[in-house]
């Protein structure tokens, strides 16, 4: 007989950790299952966090970890789910590693994340998480004052430009090739004297993790100590057509606020639900707001 649980929570970033927390500590029985290939893995410090701020990735895991399981009713599996399917009462999942025995819970939290896809950009992967990032309120604090290169193909490339400005004054805003930008929004960055390409970035050079210039399409550089991408965010889960829940335009899992997604018992938090990137403190409260519901949907069910 397969193994029940209260909870499955598959994805241990911020909201799945938080999520186990919030349970363990209502003492509900959860699985937290999770494949250990963290997004932020190559990020060398999170930022934005009370009382964790400047932590590592692997860090804030390791304390995360520690704490959770300090209640029996919480156990922690790193594997990957291969499959999950809605059963009387609950959720069925099956992970490799596990001999093809599936568990079962009454309720499932889907905390899986994103995975960005970057630019095949020359010198981009040894450089990003040291000096190229994606978030202003998680980096620019440390690029502060410094020249910085805001590229990415993407309309909201405006808004990143407008953002950064209360970091860096000293900015090039480059399209890497598109035309996206309207000539309103290209006057309006100019009257602040930043810069623009539309120009391709055609390689990313630099030592020991640090940005030293841009090369675009024409063969041009130009010096720059950091900057500032923007990758394409594809949702993690993958379990849309097993489990049949609403998505989002981002497709995300659409969730109400308290996490609750359009398949009874199943709830989602984080990016997971968002479709799009999120601070780890917003992460991590999602991921409480939704082990609450879940909880006061278990309570609710146990006197009705």
């Amino acid at each position: 007989m397969a193994e029940q649980y209260d909870c499955i929570i598959i994805g241990g970033g911020p909201a799945g950790l938080n999520a186990a927390l919030v349970l363990g500590r209502a003492r509900r029985s959860v699985l937290l299952i999770d494949n250990n290939q963290p997004r932020n893995a190559v990020t060398h410090a999170s930022h934005g966090f009370l009382t964790r701020d400047g932590i590592t990735p692997a860090e804030f895991r390791r304390v995360a970890y520690e704490e959770i399981l300090r209640y029996p009713s919480v156990q922690h599996e790193t594997l990957k789910v291969t499959g999950i399917r809605k059963i009387t009462g609950g959720f069925e999942v099956i992970a490799d590693s596990r001999s093809g025995e599936p568990v079962q819970s009454r309720k499932l939290l889907l905390a899986t994340g994103l995975k960005e896809i970057y630019p095949d950009i020359p010198g981009l992967k040894e450089l990003y998480g040291r000096s190229l990032f994606h978030c202003p309120y998680c980096d620019g604090w440390e690029l502060r004052d410094q020249p910085l290169i805001v590229a990415g193909d993407h309309p909201r490339i405006f808004h990143l430009a407008k953002l950064l400005y209360g970091w860096s004054q000293d900015l090039i805003v480059c399209t890497n090739g598109q035309r996206i930008l309207s000539d309103e929004q290209k006057q309006l960055l100019s009257s602040r004297n930043i810069q623009i390409t539309e120009q391709a970035v055609a390689a990313f050079h630099g030592q020991e993790g640090k940005l030293r210039e841009v090369e675009f399409s024409d063969g041009s550089r130009v010096s720059r100590s950091g900057g500032f991408i923007i990758p394409q965010w594809v949702p993690h889960a993958a379990f849309q057509e097993a489990l049949g829940y609403e998505v989002t335009e981002d497709g995300g899992v659409l969730t109400d606020a308290a996490g609750k997604s359009s398949v009874p018992g199943l709830f989602a938090a984080g990016e997971a639900a968002s479709g799009a990137p999120s601070q780890l403190i917003l992460a991590a409260g999602a991921g409480s707001i939704a082990a609450v519901s879940m909880n006061t949907e278990l309570m609710e069910e146990a006197f009705s």
